[in-house]
């Protein structure tokens, strides 16, 4: 298990910085500019679309598959993954007319303040990422199919391609066709699926036309589903309303927050996920266990590893935030005024830093003690407020703004989800005098011990 979770660890940070490779890419050709805009609005509107169900199916699927096949076996595990794969291509269908129908409206929802050429161009790539959503559905299903059957190095490397093939379309569209971009990016999507394929046939998954909506499993999946398509759907809606804002603030303004955030995603990608992705199955076995003593402790290692790490790059990106910004993206169509963007959010999103890295450590916790609700009431919370702050701080700061807003919002739902938290199990041990000596013990425990 640990060498499992070491090697996933691995593969992530090599995967994130071949994903992190790609967004300078795009910075290099296109810089903060209306295609860059339009390109980076268009992939997220059918992801955001599909991802209230898709990560709700993903996440009930897994604990219903092994149900089924602990109670009826392997062959009718298979039949219910047929059904849902057939289900979720029908679902996918209805999205894509959907967006097809509706586009230039959904676009105006998603970026209200693109006009002219940025319009144009939006539409044209949104009609053609729609097509993604067929292969970030199935996708969804078969990572954790491979995963039910032991493999979990297989879907851990499905940004690899993702990654590669993007790189190689922004480069040939600034030579060729503009579209080339957009539809080299549905390339590297399906090239995902495409990986898992040959993995899924050799673990005994055959396709097969099933289809029961009425199949008492998949009503007991979406029953576990929704309070996870709930607690996306939050999420999905504060990035909405900042993607939204920041088209209204500048030219080029999506394009500088989504940059900003990348660089504040890959020290979370860092420091943050790896330590997330081995605790999590740790202290979900301890709750089953009901060793709410281990559970306490291992969190608390956890959390102040994650702050003797994030702390000090909070403080770096603070402080060197325009420095970092011009050294990675400061060159081809990334001007001063994109740099200035670009850096002036990312010193905003550096004060939420902690308070994201925290807020997954105890969401992790309380799923692991199977309470969804909790998280979602918090995140729910915690998005009126960002929305809130959005509004008025964007009127005065800008793209600041809403980097601020969001900090802001995700450092008061961290605050709501430890209260919520000491309250379901009792104090955990969080101090300064056992800081430095739990963080010494969980990073040895992570390499060394198995528990």
């Amino acid at each position: 298990m640990k060498k499992t979770a070491i090697l996933l660890m691995l593969i992530t940070i090599i995967s994130k910085i071949f994903g992190f490779g790609r967004e300078i890419t795009l910075s290099y050709f296109y810089g903060a500019s209306n295609i860059s805009d339009a390109y980076l609005i268009s992939l997220p509107i059918p992801m955001v679309i599909f991802s209230f169900i898709g990560t709700g199916i993903s996440t009930g699927y897994v604990p219903m598959y092994s149900k089924i096949r602990q109670n009826y076996g392997e062959e009718e595990g298979n039949r219910f993954t047929n059904n849902l794969v057939n289900i979720l291509i029908i679902i996918c269908t209805t999205i894509v007319i959907f967006g097809l129908i509706f586009t230039k409206p959904l676009i105006k929802i998603f970026a209200s303040g693109f006009e002219g050429e940025a319009l144009t161009l939006a539409i044209q790539f949104t009609k053609i990422s729609l097509l993604g959503i067929y292969f970030t559905g199935l996708m969804h299903i078969f990572s954790q199919y491979l995963r039910l059957k032991g493999n979990y190095v297989v879907p851990a490397l499905v940004g690899f391609p993702l990654n590669f093939i993007t790189i190689a379309a922004i480069f040939l569209s600034s030579k060729t066709n503009i579209l080339v971009l957009i539809i080299g990016s549905i390339i590297a999507i399906a090239s995902q699926l495409i990986l898992l394929v040959p993995f899924i046939h050799k673990k005994g998954y055959r396709h097969k036309l099933i289809l029961d909506i009425k199949d008492r499993h998949i009503k007991n999946m979406a029953y576990i589903a929704l309070p996870v398509i709930i607690g996306v759907s939050v999420n999905q809606i504060n990035k909405l309303v900042d993607r939204t804002l920041a088209s209204q603030i500048a030219v080029g303004g999506i394009s500088a927050l989504n940059y900003a955030n990348r660089l504040n995603g890959f020290v979370q990608g860092l420091f943050v996920t790896p330590i997330a992705t081995v605790i999590y199955p740790m202290i979900s076995k301890m709750a089953a266990e009901d060793n709410m003593d281990g559970l306490k402790s291992s969190v608390s290692e956890a959390i102040n590893s994650i702050s003797l790490l994030v702390i000090p790059a909070t403080i770096g990106a603070m402080c060197f935030a325009e420095a970092v910004v011009k050294l990675l993206f400061g060159r081809g169509a990334f001007n001063s005024r994109a740099i200035f963007m670009t850096s002036n959010a990312l010193f905003y999103y550096s004060i939420g830093m902690l308070g994201f890295g925290m807020r997954d450590i105890i969401s992790r916790a309380f799923y692991s003690l199977q309470d969804t609700k909790t998280p979602m009431i918090n995140a729910a919370i915690a998005m009126s407020m960002n929305i809130v702050l959005n509004i008025i701080l964007s009127k005065s700061m800008g793209i600041g703004g809403l980097a601020l807003a969001t900090s802001i919002s995700a450092i008061f739902c961290t605050v709501l989800l430890f209260i919520s938290f000491r309250k379901k199990i009792g104090p955990f041990g969080i101090n300064s005098s056992n800081y430095h000596r739990s963080s010494s013990i969980f990073c040895c425990d992570l390499f060394y011990e198995d528990r």
